[in-house]
């Protein structure tokens, strides 16, 4: 285990306070093990983790206005990642966008990032490739 990152959940964890001031990290991922494992490792950093199934799903719930990032899978039946990013800054949803795949392609990874989204990783990432790229979307979160 890496000892900076490591430290760095950990002061993560005891800066955020309470629960209701925990950033909301919303998960989208047609695969539910990549949703459930990706949404414990979320908790793991002491914020708060919501899934989805779909972005249906998610333009769906009441989670959409208070999410802090998005992690989303570029490919999906029906609605995939860059079309979910396009319809909530459509909508005016200012949602920092973590792109996530199984299926790198240079030209996607090209437009993901001119569209917007704070990173673009591939699958499997790594814990610290989570992390790192989550705090470059919602800053050093100070409640």
């Amino acid at each position: 285990m890496n000892r900076v990152n490591g430290g760095a959940w950990r002061r993560w964890r005891v800066v955020v306070g309470s629960v209701s001031d925990t950033p909301i990290i919303a998960v989208v991922d047609d695969d539910e093990m990549v949703t459930e494992a990706t949404g414990a490792l979320i908790e793991t950093f002491g914020l708060a983790a919501r899934t989805f199934a779909s972005a249906e799903a998610f333009l769906n719930s009441d989670c959409v206005s208070q999410t802090s990032c998005l992690v989303c899978d570029i490919q999906m039946p029906g609605m995939g990642g860059l079309q979910l990013q396009f319809e909530l800054s459509k909508a005016g949803h200012k949602i920092p966008f973590i792109l996530i795949t199984a299926f790198p392609d240079d030209a996607t990874r090209k437009q993901a990032l001119k569209a917007g989204a704070t990173c673009y990783l591939i699958k499997p990432f790594s814990p610290f490739q989570l992390f790192d790229c989550i705090r470059s979307a919602i800053g050093h979160w100070d409640g």
